[in-house]
Parts: structure tokens; C-alpha cells; sequence
């Protein structure tokens, strides 16, 4: 029995080597992609765009100090040519390009590469890694961003994972050098095993599953290629000894066992309950790794909800909470943990009509030993008025319940938006009877004083018929005939105002083009219109809303801008619609804009500009105003397009 326990925890020592290097490739491949992830955001800088590398230089000077693992971002031409280095004042000379193998890497493949391990830079004291970024721009490769990775920041997370004494991990690049390895062997003791084991690892290369070390010390490794890597693996060490002794204890003792029944036996208690000892030691230490791998990860998921967790005592009328907990509720906080408030302070930032109502969210908490949450506004000096929205429960059973725990969030926005969509509707709803009002009168004003003149004429034309003078009677029927043409055209252009069916008669853009030329002659306001890719035709809805868009855009023109010319400009790309509207007129403040005229008859820009908003939001579209009072206004449309199915 004990022979077998003994193997069991080879065995085990074994599947804990594999569990710590999956462990250890995981985080490093975690690593190595987040840092490429910010490598190529910077990459996609709009300061490349237009080639200004000053305002580059500071950006990445700003990302390198935030970033650990970051030593310097360097900026490369395709033909070797730096163009800058953080690390040197901008403009400075640069020597030539380290690792050229990575570097022709992303010439070749245009996409992300990680370098190995680069020589040793007098400069800087250091060897750095490689990590290359291809900077695209109109499918041209202008630039290769190197970033310069720290092999100690890397080594520090190898350190971390938690090995066994006398284990040995190692970080190897694509040709098998040796990026980091923990223990460091600058600060290890001379008769320490780790170096020792950390020769073997290297000697055995990166597909030996045995080795030795040049004492002739057996070492049992595994390893694992880390993904998106370009090659580099992780090995873990482990002595063939340390994992033997076990068995090698089991054996001596099962000898002695022979001469000592009664030695035989306290010997096996004891190793038994060394081993229990030992592997309760294992799964402690793994329980530990794997619960503050869970708290790393739900902090990791509060900062990213931009959440702050508190604490509340009842008993001792206080609160705690974290750094993040003390912005929202703008209070100050602790340089490091948590900072503790009285109860009473914490109420004194909310808006006196809410206190009661966090008061008794505390006190339904302790009744219910449920989750519950609660919304108050708080006011400060820099903020004004926001809203927060506290989320909290009470552990434990009812009688000994008195510690609230739950996260505060910023629900700000969310409740801006409610209240400006409910102030949209009822201004859409307004806007509807306006509409309906105008077809009222247009009806009455236009179309029934035609009908009444037309009346007039039938009686006119009757009297004539009945004297017999066909002259007169001849100009009195062309006078009807063109008091016809008139309704005619006025119920035409009512209609169209309802429903446009050219749209369905002549397209989209020759729609738009015949609608503006109408606009134009019946105004007298001159507008320029320009369509691109119009061969290729819209759905029903987007041309719609594009058609809606025009009309609203050249009535807003019509009754605030005082223009003298317009600018329209419609393209349809394979991506989407865009649309380009322009006046010279008065302009306005976007900001400020005013959402009603007094009088109640007409209608401010800003109503004109949330319904164009909401029916572009209805397509999943953008639309941005800039304007300014005295310099006219330009609104610019984007309305994503889905591609059309294609079956073959």
C-alpha cells in the first residue's frame, strides 16, 4: 500500500507539472495577446493617417510608461529606414533594425509577428523581444511598429505560477533561446537545484521528455507551444529523483518491515500520513490558486463594468468601499484598500427626497435575504447632478444578518437617455399633429378654393350655354380645364408629400434629384446634388428614410438657415450610404440648440435633427452635426448596408 501511494504521488507531481505549465501558457498567452491587442490599436493611430509622427511620438511615449512589459515602441519604414524610437528625442539617429528575421516576417505576411529574443543593447543595458505590427493605410504597408517587450516582466509572470520548490520553468523563443526563467539564476544560491534543472532543460531542447544536467541528475520536463506565437513553448522541470522519493521511502521501508512487524507498521502510518499530509498541501495550494484566480478575474470584471463594491454595516452605521466606490459617490478615498465613511456621510451626498429610499433599500436587504437594488441622484461640484444605481445583499440568517455587500454603478447616461427619448416622443407626437395641421390647410387653402372656383366656372359655363355664346363658353371650358390641372397637380404633390411613388417610378436617387429640382423652382434657393454609386439599388427601407432625410434637411434649410445655396451629396458604397448635407445659412449651436419656437406654428432645427436622428438610429446608422452660429451647418449620414446573399 505503500509502494502504491508512493506512485500515486509520482503520478500526481506528474499531472500537477502538466496542470502548472497549462497554467503558466495560459497566462503568458493571455499576456502576449493583450499586449499585441494594444500594439495594434496603437498601430491604427489616426496620427498615422496623415503621417504627423509628432503627435505619434507622444501618444506612444504615453502607451510605453502605462505598459509593464513595454521598454520602447519604435516606428520603421518597409525599407529599414527608423523613422523614430521612444527611447531617443524625435528626429534623433537610429542605428539598424535587430531581428530582421521577424521584421521581413511582417513584410512577407502583413500581419502581427513575435520576434524572438534580440541581442544584447549597450544602450539600454538589455535584451529585448520583438513584437512587430504592420501599419496599414489604403492597403499600402507604410510603417512597421515595433514594440520592444521586457523578458523580466515576462519572467515575473512564469514566477508567479506558483512551482514547487526545486521545479524549474522556462520561456523559450522560436530557436530555443531562453526568454525568462524562474527561478532567476542571477539570484539563486550556488547548491540551489533550480539552475541546475534550468541547464537540463535547455540541453534536453524543446522535444526531450528526459534529460540531465552536467552531474548526471535526471530531469523529467513538459512542455507546451504557446499559441499565436510563432513557435515559443514553456517547459517545466522537474528532478527524476524528487519525483522518485516517494517510492524510493516505500521500498526502504517495506525492507525494514521484514526484520519489524511493529516498525513495519508505525513506519507506514507515518508515511501514509505524510502523504494525506502532502497532498491536502497540493489541493490547498491549487484551491488557493484557483480562488484568487477567481477574485483576479471578478475584479478584472468590476473595473470593466466600471463598478464600485461597498460594504454595509448596520450595526456600525458605516460604509466601506473601494476607490472606484468614493469617485462615483464623489468622496475622497484611501491611497491603497478600502476607506471607511459613517452612514450619515454617505447620506449627506444623496439628494435629500431619496434618503428614505436608501434607507429602506438597507432595511429590505436585512428583512429578505434577497438582492435588491436602488437609484438615487447625488450632486456635486464638478458633475451636477447624476444617478447611481446601488445593487446589495445580506448574507447569513435573518437574526444575525448586518452586513450589506453589493456594487454601485454610474446609471447616468441610461437615465439621460430615457428622459430624451420620452422627451423625443412627445416632440414626434407634436410633430404628427403639425403635419396633419399643414395637409389641413393645404387641403383648405389650395385644393378648396380651386374646387370653389371650379364650382363658380360649371355655373358660368351653364349661364353660357344658355344665352348660345360659344365664345365665351369656349374660353370658360379651357379656364375649367385648367382649374382641373391645378387640383390635379395640388392633390399630386400632397400625395407625394404622404408617400413619394417616385421612388417606385424612377429609383432612389433620380427621386431625390426630381424632388430637389421641384424644391428649387418653388423656393428659389439654388442646391447642388451629387450621386455616386446610384447603378447599385437600396432596399426599400433605407431609400425610404434617405428620401425622408432630404425632405427634412432642406425644410429645416427652408425655415431657419436662411441659405442662398445648398449641398447635396449622396454615395452609395459597398459598406453602406453616406450622405453629405450642406447650407451656407446662419447656422446654429449644436449644443444648445432650441427644442421649441414660441408660438407653437413652427418647428426648431432641433426637432428636425432628432427626427432625422431617430430614423437613422432605426437602421443602426450614425449622423453628426457641425455648425456654428454665423458659418452655416454640414450633416453628415452613415447607414450600414447588409451584403446581399449570394447561393451557388
Amino acid at each position: 500500500m505503500a509502494y502504491i501511494t508512493a506512485d500515486q504521488e509520482r503520478s500526481y507531481a506528474r499531472k500537477a507539472a502538466t496542470e502548472a505549465l497549462t497554467q503558466v501558457a495560459h497566462r503568458i498567452e493571455g499576456e502576449i495577446t493583450q499586449e499585441m491587442q494594444v500594439a495594434e490599436t496603437l498601430a491604427s493611430s489616426a496620427a498615422l493617417d496623415h503621417g504627423n509622427l509628432g503627435d505619434f511620438y507622444r501618444e506612444a511615449t504615453r502607451i510605453v510608461a502605462a505598459r509593464p512589459l513595454w521598454e520602447t515602441a519604435a516606428l520603421t519604414k518597409p525599407d529599414q529606414e527608423h523613422v523614430l524610437n521612444v527611447l531617443r528625442p524625435l528626429g534623433a539617429r537610429l542605428g539598424p533594425v535587430a531581428d530582421a528575421e521577424s521584421f521581413s516576417a511582417v513584410l512577407r505576411t502583413r500581419k502581427p509577428v513575435l520576434g524572438g529574443l534580440g541581442p544584447y543593447q549597450a544602450a539600454i543595458g538589455k535584451q529585448l523581444v520583438s513584437l512587430r505590427i504592420p501599419v496599414i493605410r489604403d492597403g499600402e504597408l507604410r510603417y512597421i511598429l515595433t514594440i520592444g517587450l521586457l523578458p523580466d516582466q515576462i519572467g515575473t509572470i512564469l514566477g508567479q505560477a506558483g512551482l514547487p520548490a526545486g521545479w524549474a520553468g522556462t520561456v523559450t523563443d522560436a530557436k530555443e533561446k531562453i526568454v525568462a526563467r524562474t527561478p532567476d539564476t542571477k539570484t539563486a544560491s550556488a547548491n540551489a537545484k533550480a539552475p541546475a534543472v534550468q541547464e537540463a532543460i535547455a540541453r534536453g531542447g524543446s522535444n526531450s521528455l528526459r534529460t540531465q544536467t552536467r552531474e548526471g541528475m535526471d530531469v523529467e520536463t513538459v512542455h507546451r507551444v504557446l499559441a499565436g506565437t510563432e513557435g515559443w513553448s514553456v517547459h517545466v522541470g522537474v528532478p527524476v529523483a524528487e519525483l522518485n522519493a516517494p517510492v524510493s521511502r516505500s521500498l526502504r521501508l517495506l525492507f525494514a518491515g521484514t526484520a519489524a512487524s511493529v516498525g513495519l507498521g508505525i513506519a507506514l502510518g507515518l508515511v501514509i500520513a505524510r502523504e494525506i499530509a502532502q497532498r491536502r498541501r497540493m489541493e490547498a495550494l491549487q484551491s488557493a490558486a484557483a480562488l484568487l484566480d477567481s477574485e483576479k478575474r471578478g475584479a478584472l470584471a468590476i473595473d470593466a463594468a466600471e463598478l464600485g463594491t461597498w460594504r454595509w454595516d448596520m450595526h456600525a452605521n458605516e460604509f466601506s468601499g473601494c476607490s472606484r466606490f468614493c469617485a462615483l459617490m464623489g468622496l475622497p478615498s484611501a491611497r491603497s484598500g478600502e476607506t471607511k465613511w459613517p452612514a450619515d456621510e454617505i447620506f449627506a451626498v444623496v439628494e435629500p427626497s431619496h434618503r428614505s429610499t436608501l434607507a429602506s433599500f438597507g432595511y429590505a436587504c436585512l428583512e429578505s435575504g434577497k438582492s435588491s437594488s436602488v437609484e438615487f441622484p447625488i450632486q456635486s461640484d464638478d458633475r451636477g447632478e447624476y444617478w447611481l444605481r446601488a445593487a446589495g445583499r445580506a448574507e447569513g440568517p435573518p437574526n444575525r444578518r448586518h452586513l450589506i455587500h453589493g456594487v454601485l454603478a454610474d446609471i447616468d447616461v441610461l437615465k439621460r437617455a430615457e428622459a430624451e427619448r420620452s422627451h423625443l416622443l412627445r416632440r414626434l407626437a407634436s410633430a404628427q399633429e403639425e403635419e396633419q395641421r399643414r395637409i389641413s390647410r393645404e387641403l383648405h387653402d389650395q385644393i378648396g378654393q380651386t374646387v370653389t372656383g371650379l364650382s363658380l366656372g360649371l355655373k358660368a359655363l351653364e349661364q353660357g350655354l344658355a344665352k348660345g355664346d360659344a365664345g365665351a363658353t369656349t374660353e370658360q371650358v379651357r379656364w375649367l380645364e385648367q382649374l382641373a390641372a391645378q387640383i390635379g397637380s395640388d392633390i399630386h404633390r400632397t400625395a407625394s408629400d404622404l408617400r413619394p411613388t417616385a421612388i417606385d417610378d424612377l429609383g432612389i436617387f433620380r427621386a431625390i434629384e426630381a424632388y430637389v429640382a421641384d424644391w428649387q423652382e418653388r423656393y428659389g434657393v439654388r442646391v447642388d446634388i451629387q450621386t455616386f454609386g446610384r447603378d447599385n439599388p437600396l432596399p426599400a427601407d433605407v431609400a425610404a428614410v434617405l428620401y425622408r432625410l432630404v425632405q427634412e434637411g432642406l425644410t429645416n434649410v427652408l425655415k431657419h438657415a436662411q441659405a442662398g445655396k445648398v449641398s447635396i451629396v449622396l454615395e452609395r458604397k459597398s459598406e453602406g450610404l453616406a450622405l453629405v448635407f450642406e447650407d451656407d445659412g446662419i447656422g446654429f449651436d449644436p449644443e444648445n440648440v432650441e427644442r421649441d419656437v414660441p408660438g407653437g406654428d413652427r418647428v426648431a432645427p432641433g426637432l428636425g435633427l432628432s427626427g432625422m436622428k431617430e430614423r437613422v438610429g432605426l437602421l443602426r446608422g450614425t449622423i453628426a452635426v457641425e455648425s456654428a452660429p454665423g458659418k452655416g451647418s454640414t450633416i453628415f449620414v452613415q447607414i450600414p448596408l447588409e451584403e446581399p446573399v449570394t447561393v451557388g
